[in-house]
């Protein structure tokens, strides 16, 4: 599928927005003039908490409706082709719930006869397929209550994984998965974004890193950068150092330059930093990874989304 996104806005209606975040709160807004393009292939969505990502997803999924912009799918605008958008999507919102006392496999029996999967020969076939891309297998028979909180997210996966869909929207792909089922995950990404229009927001930027041709980053409902994962790590070298310090130097350290990473060595911190400019004389930079190019574009934002950095992982 061809997405073509322009000047999209949505801002909820006062009291809408403090529902919708456990708090009272004046209405803002969400997404503020967005400009995508995103075709056949995976797009990676990247930003702070409150950045807009599930509020575009929803759009995209047609589960909301924009205050202004277009959205074009393929030619058509939305929402003329709402249906159409349905049909061939597949959809992992961060909220899933599945029915907790059906079993794991007459779930997504049920979820295959709701995609139009009306024949028992193709439902079981597709079935057994996203079971055992999502690791599922050896718990198809146990009663989607008794999983565990990991578990029931891997029966989100494969929800979505269904049918194959054309489009496939997922919030927070590889929550709760371990890493040999994350890494297995990432690639069966690949293997249906061949012929299919990928799109998922993610927390870990290895995610990204592994699975997409394209991203953007969303920071209060606008887009601060539009590209390749390969684009973002360029405009980051040059940017990125490592080098041992005391822990007295630490505060002074961090009132010039963002630390990415802290790691304990004897008595010193062996620290990565991003900054405009060398911490110190006699430093050597290194090769930066996408996670320090994306503390660099944000920068103090981070903090005033009140955002973690942790290794592999952007909170």
């Amino acid at each position: 599928m061809d997405i073509v996104i322009e000047g999209l806005s949505k801002q909820y209606r006062r009291g809408m927005v403090g529902r919708l975040k456990g708090r009272g709160e004046s209405a803002r807004k969400a997404l503020d003039g967005i400009d995508l393009r995103i075709s056949t292939g995976t797009f990676g969505l990247l930003g702070p908490n409150g950045a807009g990502k599930t509020t575009l997803m929803r759009i995209l999924a047609t589960l909301l409706s924009p205050t202004s912009g277009r959205v074009v799918v393929d030619g058509e605008d939305m929402p003329a082709c709402n249906d159409k958008v349905r049909r061939a999507l597949g959809y992992l919102p961060q909220d899933f719930h599945a029915y907790p006392n059906l079993k794991v496999k007459e779930f997504l029996d049920y979820m295959a006869v709701m995609r139009g999967m009306l024949s028992p020969k193709q439902r079981r076939a597709a079935v057994e397929l996203v079971m055992e891309t999502a690791g599922l297998t050896e718990v198809s028979g146990r009663r989607i209550k008794k999983l565990s909180g990991g578990m029931h997210r891997r029966v989100g996966v494969a929800q979505a994984l269904l049918g194959p869909p054309e489009l496939l929207i997922i919030d927070e792909p590889t929550v709760g998965l371990d890493p040999e089922e994350r890494i297995k995950l990432r690639a069966e990404l690949a293997r249906i974004g061949i012929n299919c229009t990928i799109i998922f927001s993610t927390h870990i930027v290895g995610d990204i890193s592994s699975s997409c041709e394209r991203m953007a980053i969303l920071d209060e409902g606008r887009i601060v950068f539009d590209g390749s994962p390969s684009t973002l790590l360029s405009d980051a070298e040059g940017h990125t150092w490592e080098f041992s310090i005391g822990e007295e130097e630490l505060d002074a350290v961090k009132a010039r330059h963002r630390i990415v990473r802290t790691v304990a060595a004897g008595n010193e911190l062996k620290i990565r930093v991003v900054g405009e400019r060398p911490p110190r004389d006699g430093v050597t930079g290194v090769s930066p990874t996408l996670e320090d190019a994306y503390v660099l574009i944000m920068g103090d934002r981070l903090d005033e989304a009140g955002e973690s950095i942790t290794a592999g992982a952007v909170a």
